[in-house]
């Protein structure tokens, strides 16, 4: 029976974890020569509806890696949703490929996606979650101190999609979540519950602040992501003039542990919500954050072609 990689909260944190440790090794085997042909004949379909570098070329990489071929799909090439539809586009690629990969503007999109194709549906990104991203930054986290449990992880600046999927996983492995941001960007409310609800299962503690300094007092993991992002553009101006506050730089870095990491999804808007002495300095993770997708991504693949 096929299965989809659409949210963080939808896996158990035995199976998150499985998939990580996985990660793990399938770095090292690279690392160390190069992937074994896992994926050998298999084929991943990308559909686009947002342009990426991060998430086209890790996916792309990561089907090369194992053994497989990656098809991409440009925004115009299909218009999904528009000029055909997503029940129909799903059975159609699910009789071509052997796994999706669809960065949307609208969850629904990839849940809908996900309803009508035969084959297992990842979410590339959608409005609601960045569910890659999350195991790219927890990979990342228990590189550097091995484990997740007890860590305490700041969230400085908008309540968006990244956020969500970060507070999932942190509350799934038993760290402590804080968010952080200036009123009228919190969290969506369900969102923010549903971290509540699995915390109560793991012992994670959920809590949110409006001052950026007392959320990362004590905080292990700093994380911050842009104030506008893709398809937000027309409220750029209005953001800027509220987001400053929210800025990470040296000072907001040196209120934290001593061995505080900083990540950042990128891309970065330097001067804005990071500055480049932090993005540049000795805390900063940011680029191997960014190479984890493809190792993290490796494994959510495998896991879903496995399971078949």
């Amino acid at each position: 029976m096929k299965r989809d990689f659409i949210a963080i909260a939808d896996y158990s944190p035995a199976e998150i974890q499985e998939m990580l440790d996985l990660a793990i090794d399938l770095k090292k085997e690279w690392k160390s020569g190069g992937n074994q042909p896992l994926l050998k004949n298999k084929v991943m379909s990308m559909i686009f509806q947002k342009p990426s570098l991060r998430t086209r070329v890790s996916f792309d990489m990561a089907m090369r890696h194992l053994g497989g071929d990656a098809l991409y799909l440009s925004p115009n090439e299909i218009g999904l949703g528009k000029r055909e539809s997503i029940a129909d586009i799903a059975r159609v690629i699910s009789g071509y490929v052997d796994i999706i990969m669809a960065r949307v503007f609208d969850h629904e999109h990839i849940l809908e996606l996900a309803k009508w194709s035969d084959i297992p549906v990842i979410n590339g990104l959608s409005d609601y979650n960045h569910p890659c991203q999350a195991m790219a930054d927890a990979l990342t986290i228990i590189e550097e101190f091995g484990s997740m449990k007890g860590l305490n992880v700041a969230f400085i600046g908008d309540g968006n999609n990244v956020a969500v999927s970060l507070l999932h996983i942190c509350a799934k492995l038993g760290a402590n979540f804080i968010h952080s941001g200036p009123r009228g960007y919190d969290m969506l409310p369900q969102a923010f519950e549903l971290g509540e609800s699995i915390a109560k299962e793991t012992g994670s503690k959920i809590r949110f602040t409006r001052d950026p300094f007392e959320a990362v007092k004590g905080a292990h993991v700093i994380y911050t992501d842009t104030w506008t992002s893709m398809g937000q553009e027309e409220e750029a101006k209005k953001r800027e003039a509220v987001f400053p506050p929210y800025q990470v730089n040296e000072k907001l870095v040196q209120t934290a542990e001593k061995n505080v990491m900083v990540l950042h999804c990128l891309p970065a808007h330097r001067g804005q919500e990071i500055t480049d002495e932090v993005a540049d300095g000795s805390h900063s993770r940011l680029f191997p954050q960014a190479h984890n997708r493809l190792h993290a991504q490796k494994a959510v693949i495998v896991k879903l072609l496995k399971e078949i």
